[in-house]
């Protein structure tokens, strides 16, 4: 794969855009501006990049109740995604869906998904609409790893392995389902291993690690485009907070959180930036100035946005 500098400062903003939305979020949820609960995705911003600069608007995401980072890869709308966590009109779902059910069909989201597991039969749906269809998208869904342990992965899997569907299923493993560590809830250490069963390639990445999570889902990506179907791939990574904000994390181990802290995405990233000659320190801080700006006018735009009317509640929500 040649690493150019466009390629790789494209996914280094993305995911300084869903680290400083979600740190964002942080403070906005605790100050009760945002409703509900909101479930962040710092620490694994490198699978979300690095998958989605293979992708076009042409090709389909599924995402899951930890998914603003999926959305603001696939190249999501900021203001909305804000004004959505806010429930305001102005928002994707027009305040109806909040964190964890932002769709944009425009740019190929077929949505978050607070059911666990449940985006992976709208993924292999919208793989078999691709091959119908006979054009050259795929279909990609995300997921936790105790996801894999549902029907809905194995019947998904089972049926884009045998109709060698346009598929890509990313295992987003950070060792825990909610506060179940993973060794806790299955008998193997890959989850990837699970693709032997379907017949499918299943490789096992460092997740931290954008320009290899990108390598793996290049080859995973024009194996689907080419019509020789679906993969699997696992990337390892850590939620750096709990599985919900106001988690209190009891679970982990505090030496495995201060060494998986030691492995963040960004700093790993910035460092291959500057190794490579792409930008210099004074560059990547110019860069995250001008992505903390485009957080904040999104928070004004979600506070400027009005409430949704009362009249509307049942609007968008049936088919006439």
């Amino acid at each position: 794969m040649k690493l150019t500098k466009d390629l790789m400062l494209g996914m280094y903003e993305k995911m300084l855009r869903i680290r400083y939305f979600e740190n964002k979020a942080i403070d906005l949820f605790a100050a009760q501006k945002i409703p509900g609960f909101v479930h962040l995705y710092i620490g694994e911003e490198a699978i979300a990049a690095g998958v989605c600069a293979c992708l076009g608007d042409q090709d389909y995401i599924t995402s899951t109740h930890r998914g603003h980072g999926h959305l603001i890869a696939k190249g999501g709308d900021l203001k909305m995604m804000m004004a959505e966590l806010f429930g305001r009109a102005d928002g994707y779902c027009k305040g109806k869906g909040g964190s964890m059910h932002i769709a944009d069909s425009n740019l190929g989201i077929l949505g978050a998904n607070g059911i666990v597991g449940a985006g992976m039969p709208i993924a292999a749906g919208a793989a078999f609409a691709c091959h119908y269809r006979g054009n050259d998208a795929v279909s990609v869904c995300f997921f936790g790893d105790a996801s894999s342990n549902r029907g809905t992965f194995h019947e998904a899997i089972n049926l884009a392995a045998t109709f060698k569907l346009p598929a890509i299923f990313i295992c987003e493993n950070n060792l825990y389902g909610i506060s179940n560590r993973q060794s806790n809830h299955m008998s193997i250490s890959d989850v990837s291993d699970r693709a032997r069963a379907y017949g499918i390639p299943g490789v096992t990445v460092d997740g931290n690690d954008v320009v290899a999570v990108h390598e793996a889902a290049l080859e995973a990506v024009a194996r689907a485009r080419r019509g020789d179907g679906p993969s699997l791939l696992e990337f390892k990574t850590w939620r750096q907070r709990g599985h919900f904000e106001g988690d209190p994390q009891t679970y982990k181990d505090p030496a495995e959180q201060k060494a998986w802290l030691a492995k963040d995405p960004l700093p790993h990233t910035e460092k291959q930036i500057i190794d490579l000659g792409y930008l210099d320190k004074a560059g990547i801080k110019a860069l995250q100035k001008k992505v903390q700006a485009e957080v904040e006018e999104a928070i004004t735009f979600a506070e400027n946005s009005p409430q949704p009317d009362p009249s509307d509640l049942l609007r968008d929500v049936y088919a006439a």
